[in-house]
C-alpha cells in the first residue's frame, strides 16, 4: 500500500477544486498562482496563500490540511497548485506556513551544487509522516547525487520511505528542457530506470538508489520531493551508494555554483 500521494492541479481563473483528505495529511503548495483553501472540516477556516509567479521565482507559503479533513481550493486569477500527501494516523491542526519560515539551503559544491527549500523537512514543519522539500539545480549540474537510498528501516541509520520526484524544467528562450533521472537497484528492492523527464513528469520511487537528477545544460532544473515511510519516528536517514558517496569528500573548501541561490527566503509578511 502506497505511502505517498500527489496531485497536480491546472486551476482557470475563478475555477475551485474539492479536496477530501480521506486518511492522508496533505499540504496545499503553489507552483505558479494564488489561492484560497476553504477548510470545512474538522476545522472550519479560510487560509490564503499569496504564492508565487513560478517555482523558479520564489519560495512559497502553503496550507496544511489534516488527515479527514475536507476543503476547497480557489484560485482567482488561476494557476498550478501542488497536493502532496501522506498516508498517517494522528490528526493535526489544519494551518498555515509562511514562505519567509521556509528554510533555504545550498547543498553540495562545483557541479553538484542545488538550492533545497525545506518547507515540510522533517525538522522544520510538524507533520505526521509527510516530508517534502524542493530542489532547484542550476542548467548542467547534477543534482540528487551521490546516489543514495531510504528503503530500509535501520533505526539510526536509514529511513524507509517512499518517494515521488516531480519535475519542472525551464525553458531557455522559449525552447523547453528536459532532464535524466536514475534510479538502480538496491539490496531491498528492484526499481531500475533511466528516463527522460520534462515538465509535470513524475518519477516514482519505492525502493533503491536514487540520483542523479541530471540538469541539461542551459535549462534548470525544479523538482518536488515528496516522501513518507510505514514505521519509525518521521525522519529523513539516507545511505549513501558506496561506490559514489566519496563525492562528498570533495565538496570541503570547494566553491558552491554562483548561480547558487536562485533566490532566498523570503521576509515574513505582516
Amino acid at each position: 500500500m502506497a505511502s505517498t500521494a500527489l496531485r497536480v492541479l491546472d486551476l482557470a481563473p475563478g475555477e475551485s477544486h474539492e479536496h477530501s483528505c480521506g486518511d492522508h495529511e496533505w499540504i496545499v503548495l503553489p507552483l505558479a498562482g494564488a489561492c484560497a483553501v476553504t477548510c470545512r472540516a474538522p476545522d472550519p477556516q479560510v487560509i490564503e496563500l499569496h504564492g508565487r509567479e513560478g517555482v523558479f521565482a520564489s519560495v512559497t507559503d502553503f496550507a496544511y490540511l489534516p488527515r479527514d479533513g475536507r476543503a476547497s481550493i480557489t484560485s482567482p486569477g488561476g494557476g498550478r497548485f501542488a497536493l502532496v500527501g501522506a498516508r498517517c494516523e494522528r490528526v493535526l491542526p489544519a494551518r498555515y506556513g509562511p514562505a519567509g519560515r521556509v528554510p533555504v539551503e545550498l547543498r553540495g559544491a562545483g557541479q553538484c551544487s542545488r538550492q533545497v527549500n525545506n518547507f515540510a523537512a522533517a525538522d522544520a514543519f510538524a507533520c505526521d509522516r509527510l516530508i517534502a522539500v524542493e530542489v532547484l539545480t542550476p542548467g548542467g549540474n547534477w543534482s540528487s547525487y551521490p546516489p543514495h537510498k531510504h528503503d530500509e528501516h535501520r533505526p539510526g541509520e536509514e529511513s524507509r520511505l517512499e518517494e515521488i520526484y516531480y519535475f519542472e524544467i525551464a525553458p531557455h528562450e522559449g525552447t523547453p528542457g528536459c532532464g535524466y533521472q536514475r534510479v538502480t537497484p538496491s539490496p531491498a528492492g528492484k526499481t531500475d530506470i533511466l528516463t527522460e523527464v520534462r515538465t509535470g513528469d513524475a518519477v516514482l520511487i519505492p525502493d533503491g538508489w536514487h540520483g542523479p537528477s541530471i540538469a541539461t545544460p542551459g535549462h534548470d532544473m525544479y523538482y518536488l520531493n515528496v516522501m513518507a515511510g510505514p514505521e519509525g519516528p518521521r525522519e529523513w536517514l539516507i545511505r549513501d551508494h558506496p561506490d559514489h558517496g566519496w563525492i562528498r569528500s570533495t565538496w570541503a573548501g570547494a566553491d558552491v555554483d554562483p548561480r547558487l541561490p536562485f533566490y532566498r527566503a523570503q521576509e515574513p509578511r505582516l
